[in-house]
């Protein structure tokens, strides 16, 4: 793959960004029928979903940058990682906690939210011995949500993006590995945890 291309595909589908675009999908694209919150209100709980799940993150990671705690926004060197994603973590934990307390918010929002922040928190875990691709749980945990999404609503348009998904996930994980920044094992571990803990958190609430 082209290196351009990769870097491409890694910024535009950065780990921090796949909540956003998850709940994008689950307030426009699904049914609107399958959430009862107001269509013409749910672009302010995008915007702070993006606020609580992106831009502090995000913040963070740049103060620590800032502060000396870590050499790269890219966080190349797994002892650098840990940090950064525990406070991520602990953002999407506070969202987490958000939309379950607030009774207005759907329950599919906090199921959704609270699969993400395991995701999020077992890849922390993992940083302490495997550099484990984040870009790659990402993309697992969005595919096999958007998979039992589609198994229970069963939309055309949601088959589209859960195809469309399928692709990108591909293409992100050949874009992580052309940038030499995980090798084969990290890569595709790092899909199998997000994909699984998908399924495994699904499974439970069913």
């Amino acid at each position: 793959m082209n290196r351009t291309l990769a870097q491409v595909l890694s910024a535009v589908f950065h780990p921090l960004l796949v909540p956003t675009f998850l709940f994008f999908i689950i307030f426009y694209i699904i049914p609107a029928s399958a959430i009862t919150f107001p269509v013409e209100s749910r672009w302010i709980i995008l915007v702070m979903l993006f606020f609580t799940t992106c831009m502090v993150p995000g913040l963070g990671t740049y103060a620590m940058l800032r502060s000396g705690y870590i050499k790269s926004l890219q966080l190349e060197d797994r002892p650098e990682r840990s940090m950064p994603f525990f406070f991520t973590s602990m953002c999407f934990a506070t969202t987490t906690y958000m939309l379950y307390r607030e009774s207005y918010f759907d329950r599919l929002l906090f199921y959704v939210m609270c699969l993400i922040t395991i995701s999020v928190f077992l890849t922390y875990l993992f940083s302490f011995f495997w550099k484990i691709s984040a870009h790659s749980v990402g993309m697992g945990g969005l595919l096999s949500i958007l998979l039992l999404l589609n198994t229970i609503i069963m939309d055309t348009s949601l088959l589209y993006t859960l195809v469309a998904s399928i692709v990108l996930a591909g293409l992100v994980m050949a874009a992580r590995l052309a940038l030499d920044a995980h090798t084969p094992a990290e890569v595709y571990s790092g899909f199998a945890l997000g994909f699984s803990t998908g399924l495994g958190m699904w499974l439970v609430i069913a």
